[in-house]
């Protein structure tokens, strides 16, 4: 019989790669696995290829060369840049959003027009390119107020101003220091909104969709949700007090509207869409748009995820989504990031780690490596602000914690930091209802 296994290509170096990697690893159709460029935790599954995820052209060339069946892009960037639709000129088959689809997070400023124009439930806004104009506006605006870059700035990007003094100090930053450079030409001013805040992420074909079990993410590097803004230091899902009839108005007022929304506008949205959501008073709202997997909830939901992850991707990419029925394991999962000291500003890199052996023979537990790297004498050291996420599974959320939090105790590097309440709020909520 034919072989019918695809040599796949995974763009990217974080630990949602690796965790996309190990899930499609156990399909009974995968081939080869290849990063580029990949991480530690990848050359351990695949094979790394040195080229960057934004070399959209040198990719392409390597797809060719090597024969490769099906790429994954993966991050913001090259989604940014336009690769899917680079690699579709070239009749090469990729899973992703095209570049107009995928303006839903590398623009927020489009993100927001695009809410308002398909009356989308979000955080009323403003849009500026001139500092003094946007100054102007600001000191009308009540407080809280939250300031945002409207280009693509790892997550850091965002600023929940107190006071008119921060409020301005993150605009002369954006707009007149250039901090972002061309991510922060355009700078999005909006109401604070309060409530707790989701991930909601759905596969989608341009036509159908598929949501995922909802998750929350831990966006502040310090406990308590105190400092400054990250990539994420944490996940868990699902969530118990978000039920059928929450997430029914989710999918209602927000999933099936944005994709019936980009299909009007010739924009038809398919791969992984993630609106992260603020539950308020006033129901579910908008905060962003992000148009790929979450990073950690990726790594969360490869652990929750029952179905071949392979044949969804392949069902995305045919149009074929609503043939496939989509199963999650009844089980609660999380994910702790253990980051280099210093993130989400200055760290260092090159750090000895230990201990992920050891961590991985315990229960439940699975490693999914992001900033590593092995050096010339084949230790595996830091190569980037989020090194490792933690993953566990349990009946409940409070087990899944403390086996993810155990295994946390056997892993090493200097400097290593990470948040000792991941889901604590979630657990107190939980008991309230």
């Amino acid at each position: 019989m034919e072989n019918t296994k695809q040599k796949i290509l995974i763009i990217g170096s974080g630990g949602r790669e690796h965790a996309i990697g190990w899930k499609i690893k156990q399909s009974d159709r995968a081939g080869d696995l290849f990063f580029a460029p990949g991480n530690g935790g990848t050359a351990n599954i695949g094979t790394n290829v040195n080229i960057k995820a934004t070399d959209i052209q040198t990719l392409i060339d390597y797809v060719k060369k090597e024969k490769i069946d099906l790429t994954l892009a993966i991050p913001d960037d090259p989604l940014a840049l336009g690769i899917v639709d680079e690699f579709k000129k070239e009749g090469l088959r990729i899973f992703g959003p095209t570049k107009n689809a995928a303006q839903l997070e590398s623009s927020k400023a489009y993100a927001k027009n695009f809410m308002e124009r398909h009356k989308l439930p979000t955080a009323k806004f403003a849009t500026f390119i001139d500092y003094t104009v946007a100054k102007e506006y600001l000191e009308k605006h009540s407080l809280p107020v939250v300031v945002k870059v409207s280009g693509l700035a790892l997550g850091k990007g965002v600023f929940i101003c107190e006071t008119y003094a921060e409020a301005d100090e993150a605009l002369q930053n954006i707009l007149i220091k250039k901090t972002f450079g061309v991510a922060g030409s355009v700078v999005v001013i909006e109401e604070f909104l309060t409530g707790p805040e989701i991930s909601t992420h759905a596969f989608t074909d341009g036509k159908s969709y598929a949501i995922f079990p909802t998750a929350q993410d831990h966006k502040r590097v310090g406990e308590g949700d105190m400092g400054p803004n990250t990539g994420g230091m944490g996940t868990i899902a699902p969530l118990s007090f978000v039920d059928e009839e929450l997430l029914k108005n989710i999918e209602n007022t927000i999933i099936a509207p944005t994709l019936a929304g980009m299909g009007e506008d010739g924009n038809p949205f398919e791969g992984v869409i993630y609106p992260g959501l603020m539950l308020t008073e006033d129901g579910p709202k908008i905060l962003e748009y992000n148009a790929r997997f979450g990073d950690p909830e990726t790594q969360t939901y490869m652990r929750l995820l029952d179905t071949d992850l392979l044949d969804i991707i392949d069902a995305c990419i045919d149009g074929t989504l609503s043939q496939i029925k989509i199963n999650w394991k009844k089980l609660f999962a999380c994910t702790i990031v253990l980051a280099s000291g210093g993130y989400p500003d200055k760290y260092e890199k090159g750090k000895i780690i230990s201990g992920i052996s050891e961590a991985e023979k315990l229960e439940d537990i699975i490693v999914f490596q992001a900033g590593t790297k092995y050096d010339d004498k084949g230790n595996l050291i830091t190569n980037g602000g989020r090194v490792l996420g933690i993953t566990a599974t349990g009946v409940k959320l409070e087990e899944a914690l403390k086996k993810a939090y155990f295994a946390v105790s056997k892993i090493t590097f200097e400097g290593m930091q990470y948040r000792r309440d991941i889901g604590k709020k979630i657990m107190a909520l939980q008991q309230k209802i």
